[in-house]
């Protein structure tokens, strides 16, 4: 809400408090002489100018603050009522005074735009009239219940004293200001006063009937009906709705309804006594307030407000739509249109776009919204068939196909859609939208000005992968990441040898995730650098720990933590392992990386160089996932390597009862293979007795799988095997 300007910088009053500015006086002034004579105050027309004063104040506060908060706007609406400025027509004279008020404004302060204050002078209006209505309600239900109680007591004394009871009643019905009525049990109409006759034109000739079953609208609300019922039956003393009535004009009479049940000296049913308010000026008002909050002011469509509500009762639990359909637009190349035409020429395309959208999408069931600066959505309630959604998009896409005269120039429009349709169960309103943008970008990837249809699938993994990658720092410094530990295990003896570090991450709503879901996305962020030191910190202090309770008795237990290829390529590799190994006391023959074979495969010398440095230094480097890169056996003369780990592809096929011969020689002769080039060979993947036999029988020196132990936490370690 925007005043007209205040006085000078420093001014003060003489009593030493900072006099209100001159532009806030004059508007108060204003305000009183609108207001003031609807008012049934008793304070002077002075005290009222300084109440008001003081209360635009409050108002000028709340629209430059920083933070807009509407809710001064509900104390100022419910601070006028207690001035008992309740007249009929008070609320629309004080906010037409500050409607006036903004037309006549300055430029707005601060960095706020004229859209901007334009926006909160609405919202606090709109917290003015829900504060003024909530106290202006409160204080009839607190008449309403007065009335209701000298109604019973007066009905009450009827029994007793006829004569004086029946004389302070009628009093209190004819200057009641509320409609009143009296009606029996049967809903025959005994008696109304004057207000509920002026309620209705002026006559009795213009109530609906002396029967309240006549008394209904197409728009009453299922419970109204019931809840009389129950009054009629005595489970109930009272109820309150909001009714609308039929004018004999045709006009409709929006009311707050009040029925209470008047009982005689025994405690039977005997009268029901009905208080009216008309609040026909109020919901107006309401109605108003409301379209203004959830429609673009550019473009007159609903808005991102309206289209989720909208959206979001479609996909309730049983709201009744069984599918929808949605396609969210973009324009292509709009900024480009702001940036050298101007935001005044933007706007006027703007406008032109949403006539021609809004011709494509004004069907049964369909609503046409503008969500963001050039975004719009068209939402389609239960389309017909699939096709349908598709048939709008392609309405949309020729509807702009022709240039649009702006300001003189022709503009070629161009957009990019995406098009999601299906059922609603189990969607959210959040998620609908993120595919559709999702699949909008994808059709302006493949070149826009065409339209693309959603894969549930796919949108799932993008919405999945960005969520995680967004989150991976966070999770890294909040300490999401723990470790879980699966034994080797020696196959001559079946003792344990060590174990394989493989990194979990906790999610907050996920759950558990594994590898496979987060490594890749860290590895093409670069995390995978300060992920894998983590690990690597880890899992050297957990050797150590086991090594000094003298887990794996004389030989000390190692520990395989697995190296990502962009840890192998960065350039700290070397230093960074020997530090930690040092800073934890554990000798580097009990630590061994795992390198893919493809990555150590493709690594050229100079990459290999590191793998190198740190096998004589002691470290173990294992041959990870052997078999799955094809590659060419008579590098593994060149590699760093001092185990082989066999892929479980080529173990299957011994869990068989007879084991398969053909995968028996293929284990065979890489077994045979990696001895003949001193190579110890880990096998994973081990699942049954027999398959573990078997390699066992082949010279396989040691193994992993879910037949000896499954992941777990490293305490777990010493009972695994």
């Amino acid at each position: 809400m925007t005043f007209p300007p205040s006085g000078p910088p420093g001014h003060h009053r003489t009593d030493g408090r900072a006099a209100p500015p001159d532009g806030l006086r004059r508007f108060a002034a204003a305000w009183c002489g609108a207001v003031y004579p609807n008012t049934s105050t008793s304070l002077t027309r002075d005290q009222f100018e300084e109440l008001l004063l003081r209360l635009a104040g409050r108002l000028a506060d709340a629209l430059a603050a920083e933070d807009f908060d509407p809710s001064p706007g509900r104390a100022v609406g419910q601070e006028l009522v207690a001035a008992h400025c309740t007249a009929p027509g008070a609320l629309p004279g004080i906010l037409g005074v500050i409607d006036d008020a903004l037309a006549a404004s300055c430029p707005p302060p601060g960095a706020l735009s004229g859209e901007q204050v334009r926006s909160r002078c609405a919202r606090l209006q709109h917290a003015l009239s829900a504060g003024f209505a909530q106290a202006l309600q409160e204080r009839t239900r607190s008449e309403q219940e007065s009335l209701s109680r000298a109604a019973l007591a007066a009905q009450t004394e009827i029994a007793h004293a006829l004569h004086e009871s029946e004389a302070r009643f009628r009093a209190v019905f004819r200057g009641a200001p509320l409609g009143i009525g009296i009606a029996d049990m049967d809903g025959k109409v005994l008696d109304v006063n004057e207000a509920l006759t002026e309620m209705f034109g002026g006559s009795e000739a213009h109530l609906p009937s002396r029967s309240l079953h006549d008394w209904t609208h197409p728009d009453d609300a299922p419970e109204v009906w019931r809840l009389q019922g129950e009054l009629v039956r005595g489970e109930r003393d009272h109820y309150q709705v909001e009714k609308p009535y039929q004018r004999a004009d045709g006009t409709v009479l929006w009311t707050n309804l009040t029925v209470s049940l008047l009982r005689d000296a025994d405690g039977e049913p005997r009268y029901m006594l009905a208080m009216i308010e008309d609040v026909s000026e109020r919901r107006l008002l309401h109605l108003r307030l409301r379209y203004q909050a959830t429609h673009d002011a550019l473009t007159d469509l609903p808005n991102r407000s309206l289209f989720f509500e909208r959206l979001e009762q479609a996909l309730a639990p049983g709201s009744g739509p069984s599918r929808i359909g949605l396609c969210y637009l973009d324009l292509d190349g709009f900024k480009a249109v702001n940036d050298s035409l101007g935001h005044a020429v933007g706007d006027q395309l703007l406008i032109a776009v949403a006539e021609r959208l809004q011709s494509c999408a004004s069907g049964p069931g369909q609503m046409l919204a503008r969500i963001g600066g050039d975004e719009f959505v068209a939402l389609v309630i239960d389309p017909p068939t699939p096709e349908a959604v598709t048939e709008l998009a392609q309405r949309a896409l020729e509807a702009l196909s022709a240039p649009v005269e702006v300001g003189g120039r022709e503009l070629m429009v161009r957009a990019s859609i995406g098009i999601v349709e299906g059922p609603t169960l189990h969607l959210t309103s959040a998620e609908v939208l993120r595919s559709a943008d999702i699949t909008m970008y994808r059709a302006k990837a493949e070149g826009g000005n065409r339209y693309a249809l959603a894969d549930p699938d796919s949108d799932a993994r993008a919405i999945s992968r960005h969520h995680l990658t967004h989150h991976l720092p966070a999770a890294l410094k909040g300490a999401e990441f723990f470790i879980e530990y699966q034994p080797l295990v020696r196959m001559e003896d079946g003792s344990l040898e060590g174990a394989e570090a493989l990194v979990r991450w906790s999610h907050p709503r996920h759950g558990v995730l594994g590898p496979d879901r987060f490594i890749p996305l860290a590895e093409h962020t670069g995390l995978i650098v300060p992920l894998g030191r983590w690990v690597l910190q880890e899992a050297v202090r957990q050797a150590c720990k086991w090594q000094v309770r003298g887990i794996g008795g004389a030989r000390p237990l190692k520990v395989n933590v697995n190296l990502s290829p962009r840890q192998l390529h960065h350039p700290e590799l070397v230093d960074d392992t020997i530090a930690v190994l040092e800073e934890a006391g554990l000798p580097p023959s009990s630590l061994c990386l795992e390198v893919t074979e493809t990555a150590m495969i493709r690594a050229d010398e100079n990459e290999l160089r590191p793998l190198r440095e740190l096998a004589e230094l002691g470290v173990g480097i294992a041959l990870d996932d052997f078999g799955t890169g094809y590659s060419n056996l008579a590098n593994l003369r060149r590699l760093p390597a001092s185990t082989l780990k066999l892929d479980r592809s080529f173990t299957q096929g011994l869990q068989r009862d007879p084991a398969d011969p053909v995968d028996l020689k293929i284990v065979e002769g890489i077994v045979s293979l990696a001895h003949t080039l001193q190579l110890s060979v880990t096998v994973e993947g081990v699942e049954t007795g027999a398959q573990a036999q078997q390699l066992r029988d082949l010279g396989c020196d040691s193994a992993q799988g879910w037949f000896y132990a499954r992941p777990g936490p490293p305490e777990r370690l010493p009972q695994a095997v």
